[in-house]
């Protein structure tokens, strides 16, 4: 099922969050299943990308970050068409071949990733997917297993990127 509606980019304007776009209470309503809140958003011609339906104390909205709003050429107050669909994908993103192999080989640390609540495992899934060569994507895998094993699933972030700047030396040391 996808919808269609047109609405305006705006701006919160607080400390937490900026610009967004409401949605129809109705048409979010009808993409919400339990606490999944996860959907596909494509704006005006835009390739469609993963979001979330968030509410605030007044109506339901899409958070627009500043790289979609300059693709979109867009200012606060204008016009845009939005389609949204059901994500119905695991993580809102494909999982990276390279992740899922060290998954599927290392019980322990495949034991931690499921453990962490999905929106930790997502997180974690798009810190490799949007690498884009193999050997960096597998580095900042095996960066993040060990990370987990290290930790014993208590996810910290500080100490993972520690981690992932180290595994990405090892390939730079000559």
């Amino acid at each position: 099922m996808k919808k269609s509606f047109t609405t305006t980019l705006e701006n919160f304007h607080t400390n937490l969050w900026h610009f967004h776009i409401p949605v129809p209470e109705d048409i979010a309503l009808s993409f919400i299943e339990g606490n999944n809140k996860r959907i596909l958003c494509q704006l005006n011609e835009l390739t469609p990308y993963p979001a979330a339906l968030m509410k605030s104390k007044e109506y339901w909205f899409i958070l627009i970050n500043k790289t979609l709003r300059s693709q979109l050429k867009i200012e606060e107050g204008e016009k845009l068409t939005v389609n949204i669909e059901k994500d119905h994908s695991e993580y809102g993103h494909e999982m990276p071949e390279e992740l899922q192999v060290l998954l599927d080989q290392d019980e322990l640390g495949s034991e931690l990733f499921y453990a962490l609540t999905k929106g930790k495992q997502r997180s974690l899934v798009y810190l490799v997917a949007k690498v884009k060569n193999p050997n960096s994507r597998l580095n900042k895998s095996l960066a993040i297993i060990e990370h987990l094993k290290d930790v014993k699933g208590q996810l910290d972030y500080k100490l993972l990127n520690e981690k992932i700047k180290y595994y990405n030396n090892l390939g730079n040391v000559k």
